[in-house]
């Protein structure tokens, strides 16, 4: 009787296969995450800021103009809009990322002033019913997670796709 090896059932080839296939999905998304999540927030910038140089165009208007009253905000709309196209350049770009992220999180102060400035415009019952402008501040917090992600690769950070044997996807 000869010890040949057994051969490997139809679960264990679909396995192998989901494996694969896994694997290349994962380091695919480690290449590019980090760039596309990177550019997107530069479109989202570089979007909402247009948007505040084009009269009454930007949802956020009345909401700035309500809250920063300390201001004269036809001045401080049109700089904040030229402020958050910077912004939206320099993750597009890629260049000057640390000064691009100083410049967001100085931005991100002022866009959740609100929730103190101007309560009324943010909860329409505190602390769980959001107005649509109380939600558009809350979803900062991503956009704030999300340089922080990017912020950590500017010294040549990568993000790691078999972390049992810590393999870093080389991009």
């Amino acid at each position: 009787m000869t010890d040949r090896p057994s051969r490997p059932t139809w679960r264990d080839q679909a396995q192998q296969r989901f494996d694969r296939l896994d694997r290349f999905l994962t380091t695919w998304m480690a290449r590019t995450g980090i760039v596309l999540l990177r550019i997107s927030i530069g479109v989202v910038f570089l979007w909402f800021g247009a948007l505040k140089l084009l009269p009454d165009a930007s949802p956020a208007t009345d909401l700035i103009r309500n809250s920063i009253t300390f201001l004269p905000s036809d001045l401080f709309i049109p700089f904040l809009g030229v402020w958050e196209m910077i912004i939206g350049l320099g993750f597009l770009t890629g260049r000057f990322l640390r000064l691009t992220i100083l410049l967001m999180i100085l931005q991100m102060g002022g866009a959740v002033s609100p929730l103190v400035l101007n309560p009324d415009a943010v909860w329409q019952s505190f602390p769980f019913n959001l107005t649509l402008e109380g939600q558009y501040i809350i979803k900062n917090i991503v956009l704030i997670s999300a340089a922080l992600v990017i912020g950590a690769t500017v010294r040549g950070g990568r993000l790691v796709t078999s972390p049992e044997t810590g393999t870093a996807s080389r991009v």
